[in-house]
């Protein structure tokens, strides 16, 4: 018999709390999905959900006779957390779906095991563990546990028109869990079902779609995202540009120890066209910050074969220290790729490393003179006052930063004769 009794987060005593109050006076509770699927397959267990045949009120009621914090989080849909010592635990009522329209569903609180195991979306995200440990299996997930197969519960299609959102996750749990190829029936239901992502909000779209990015490895996935029509039917801008560049990004972010980033990886697929990548950000409804990113990027000029570190230090100076390093590390990661038995690429992969670094420490050197220092010399306020600043500005960077404050005073001075 298949148990997770063994596993430390299972011996938790804020766990073993939560459950002791589940399952007691006919009520039963259960760990239900990833915590199960991490254990079973040997990865990291985080967050721990708990099902129970007990409603929601009922829960809120036990919580607060046991002096155990009781958050409504999702209340209408039969979820409270449950907070002991500071870490929390979702608990969700058993249910069935009343109605579903591919984007929201009307639920119906139960006490049906099976019912609530079939409206979930994969097998292997359907598992319980009872409070002994036992794992239940009501979807023949285990074998796909096994296989790492990532497979719908039932009927793919029925499952993705309850909620659309699926086929996003059907490819990031594919991402993060399967092997081999995906799940045929899997595949075949996405591809024919692409057009209803259209209907889902870009919030949701985009929240998929950022974890999916951030998997370790979603080069399998989106390739056969791409194969399936689904990559373009959310991301058009990466029709004629592609998943080319992703192989070599996650092989460098290895090489490196870069930490996995999501919108390093969607700037590697996507054109660095500013007004499309705005159009984009607004369409899938980044955040101010995410977009601003990516435009950093966009922004920033190409890194040159030949680049001087110094010419490098200007460049940073004009278009800030993000948007460039963002350039470097798919600059770095194209010539890695090319770089076998290429000594011109090998040789651009060793500048990209070095300027990479000095990106990494760069300070931005401030400009010593300000507005007032013209306004001293003589020169009336205005537009020349501006115009004059940037004039001497340039010169400055283009000089590598070295002038000092006396030797452009003595410039401006030099210019504001001029008029």
């Amino acid at each position: 018999m298949t148990s997770v009794s063994g596993e430390a987060w299972f011996a938790d005593p804020a766990l073993r709390s939560v459950l002791a109050l589940l399952n007691s006076d006919g009520g039963e509770g259960r760990v239900a999905g990833g915590a199960v699927r991490n254990s079973l397959m040997g990865l990291p267990v985080a967050d721990v959900d708990i099902a129970t045949t007990l409603r929601p009120d009922v829960v809120v009621e036990r919580a607060k006779a046991a002096g155990i914090k009781a958050v409504p989080t999702g209340i209408e849909h039969g979820t409270v957390t449950l907070v002991i010592d500071g870490k929390p635990f979702e608990v969700t009522t058993l249910r069935r779906d009343v109605s579903t329209d591919g984007r929201h569903a009307d639920v119906a609180f139960g006490t049906d095991w099976q019912t609530d195991a079939e409206r979930r979306d994969l097998t292997i995200n359907a598992l319980y563990a009872t409070a002994d440990g036992t794992v239940i299996d009501l979807v023949n997930g285990l074998p796909d546990i096994e296989s790492r197969t990532v497979r719908f519960i039932g009927d793919a299609a029925t499952r993705i028109a309850e909620d659309h959102l699926r086929i996003l996750r059907f490819f990031r749990f594919f991402a993060l869990y399967g092997s081999g190829r995906p799940d045929a029936d899997g595949l075949r239901a996405c591809a024919r079902a692409k057009g209803s992502l259209g209907k889902l909000s870009a919030e949701r779209v985009w929240s998929e779609t950022k974890k999916l990015l951030a998997a370790p490895d979603p080069g399998r996935a989106l390739l056969w995202m791409r194969q399936a029509g689904v990559l373009t039917e959310i991301l058009p801008e990466t029709e004629k540009w592609g998943i080319d560049a992703i192989p070599g990004l996650i092989e460098a972010e290895k090489a490196f120890g870069w930490t996995p980033d999501a919108l390093l990886r969607l700037a590697a697929m996507v054109p660095a066209d500013r007004e499309r990548l705005k159009a984009m950000a607004e369409r899938l409804r980044l955040s101010k910050a995410e977009a601003a990113t990516m435009d950093y990027c966009a922004s920033a000029p190409e890194i040159a074969p030949k680049l001087a570190e110094t010419a490098f230090d200007r460049l940073l100076y004009r278009h800030g220290q993000q948007g460039l390093t963002m350039r470097v590390k798919l600059a770095l990661a194209s010539a890695r790729a090319r770089g076998l038995g290429d000594p011109e690429a090998l040789a651009f992969a060793g500048l990209c490393q070095r300027l990479l670094a000095r990106a990494q420490k760069w300070q931005k050197p401030s400009f010593p003179l300000n507005g007032a220092d013209v306004l001293a010399s003589g020169i009336p306020a205005g537009p020349k006052v501006g115009s004059l600043l940037g004039v001497i500005e340039d010169e400055w960077v283009a000089g590598n930063f070295h002038d000092g404050r006396a030797k452009l005073l003595a410039r401006l001075e030099a210019l504001a004769k001029e008029g």
